[in-house]
């Protein structure tokens, strides 16, 4: 292997990485926030956050994990928010229409801003990734029974919005 080879290693690596993960992680985290233009400023920071420890994180496992926290974390900075607000309105104006959502899309939506952010991110990494309790909790910082009891509220806040049926009990 030439050492242009092996210096492209890490970068090509990173590459597949991002492509692999990163649409999934915007929805995940516009699913907790409800604003995809947050969600996307979010993420491509967390992944810019990612890539200058990539070599540890690479060494350390799975860095998707580390990757979502970031990005999860920097999405509810209200300070954050408040700033890329007022930069994207400076920029571009006010932000379009999202055109084509189905009325389930909007009813989910309107549900997850009822649940507290706590609540939210606990379903969104439950339900919508598959985490396990545990995960979550190690993600979040919180007790598997904070978790659980977190679960069940949002989904007994849910099940009042969207219908009994609407999400599964784990």
């Amino acid at each position: 292997m030439s050492s242009a080879e092996a210096e492209a290693g890490p970068e090509t690596e990173f590459d597949a990485f991002y492509a692999a993960t990163a649409k999934r992680l915007v929805a995940t985290v516009y699913a907790v926030t409800g604003d995809l233009g947050e969600a996307e400023d979010a993420v491509q920071e967390a992944y810019a956050r990612a890539w200058e420890r990539w070599e540890r994180l690479a060494r350390e496992g799975d860095p998707m994990p580390w990757v979502r926290t970031v990005a999860m974390r920097l999405a509810v900075s209200s300070w954050r928010r408040a700033r890329n607000r007022m930069r994207a309105q400076f920029r571009h104006g006010p932000a379009p229409d999202v055109p084509g959502m189905s009325a389930d899309h909007v009813a989910l939506v309107a549900a997850l801003r009822e649940l507290s952010a706590d609540q939210r991110q606990a379903v969104v990494l439950h339900h919508l990734l598959d985490l396990p309790v545990e995960e979550v909790a190690r993600e979040t910082g919180a007790t598997n029974g904070a978790v659980r009891t977190r679960l069940s509220r949002a989904r007994k806040i849910l099940g009042e919005r969207l219908g009994e049926g609407a999400i599964s009990h784990a």
